[in-house]
């Protein structure tokens, strides 16, 4: 198994959007993964909307437009990074959505033969949602789609080397990846905590769909820290500046 890195663009907005009480603004970006498996190829979120590059408030509505300013370009789409890498985004079997904000799951169109795989109360809460009055509507990512609903841990390939972990609290149904790789683990933490420093200082967003969830999931994920399991922050630009990005492999084992 090989496991690779993207950046998917970059979003700028108020520090205090990624930590209560924050002072002035953070670009933070967003990334995407690819892992290479060999039964099977699946991405790892898919980044955003293409409209934001034309009009942020067609694609996610008047008040996220309003806080998050995005910047990014077309050959840092999903679909475009895989190709640059030889890879068919056709040819990818599994998509799975750490949860669906829109710049986590608005790419998902362009892989258009894969299985989305979400925590079943993340679909859940999608679907009581409704339709939107403004802005983005994650149920959209999952219409006409395969979609496998899974309920907290879930082994993607049936051998231990990539597995679901429910890390709910920042919205419903949030999940996080262990991967088995280079000897150790590493898990793909998603917007659990948005900065790696989270797990020790706590500082929480201003949003969250259940705060003392969400804390109970940083804690856990704190635990797998402390026995020596990298974790890979969902915003993280610090973090960033160091790892490996596509092509070159990010984990590989």
């Amino acid at each position: 198994m090989k496991v690779y890195g993207f950046v998917c663009g970059w979003l700028t907005a108020p520090m205090e959007a990624f930590v209560e009480g924050g002072a002035g603004e953070a670009k933070v970006p967003v990334p995407a993964y690819l892992i290479d498996h060999p039964r099977g190829r699946a991405v790892f979120d898919t980044g955003m909307p293409a409209g934001l590059r034309t009009d942020p408030q067609a694609a996610i509505g008047r008040y996220l437009a309003g806080v998050f300013k995005a910047d990014f370009t077309p050959e840092q789409a999903i679909d475009r990074q895989l190709e640059a890498m030889d890879v068919d985004p056709a040819s990818i079997d599994l998509v799975v959505n750490s949860h669906l904000h829109f710049d986590h799951c608005a790419g998902n169109a362009l892989l258009p033969n894969a299985r989305i795989v979400v925590q079943k109360r993340e679909a859940a809460a999608a679907r009581a949602a409704g339709p939107p009055k403004e802005g983005f509507d994650p149920l959209t990512m999952l219409d006409g789609r395969d979609v496998l609903e899974v309920e907290g841990e879930h082994d993607l390939f049936g051998d231990g080397s990539a597995v679901l972990l429910p890390t709910y609290g920042h919205t419903a149904g949030h999940q996080s990846l262990r991967l088995a790789c280079d000897g150790g683990d590493t898990v793909l933490a998603g917007d659990c905590c948005y900065f790696h420093r989270t797990l020790s200082d706590l500082k929480l967003p201003g949003f969250a769909h259940d705060r003392e969830e969400q804390l109970r999931s940083i804690a856990r994920l704190k635990a797998l820290c402390d026995r020596g399991a990298r974790i890979i922050a969902g915003h993280d630009p610090d973090q960033w500046a160091h790892l490996p990005r596509a092509p070159a492999p990010l984990l590989a084992g």
